[in-house]
């Protein structure tokens, strides 16, 4: 049997199967998605899908520093817009 991948949640540093994630990209022409398949291309981060680690993430800037880019209010928005739909 294969092992289940693990990422780290960028708001809380809980470590979980890749799966359980929502992942946010930072293309190669520097626009921030968020990924739900997990195949876009680019440089990846992943948050619980929990609000909790949305709002510590949103506190602590921590995605701009990873992304080393200004992140849009618009963006946590969707992000908040995606974790409140499940």
């Amino acid at each position: 049997m294969r092992k289940q991948p693990e990422r780290t949640c960028m708001g809380c540093n809980e470590k979980k199967p890749k799966k359980e994630f929502i992942r946010i990209v930072k293309n190669k022409d520097n626009e921030i998605n968020i990924d739900r398949t997990g195949k876009m291309p680019g440089r990846g981060a992943y948050i619980c899908d929990n609000i909790q680690c949305l709002e510590k993430l949103i506190k602590s800037k921590r995605l701009e520093k990873i992304f080393d880019t200004k992140i849009s209010d618009e963006i946590y928005d969707k992000l908040r817009g995606v974790i409140l739909d499940k």
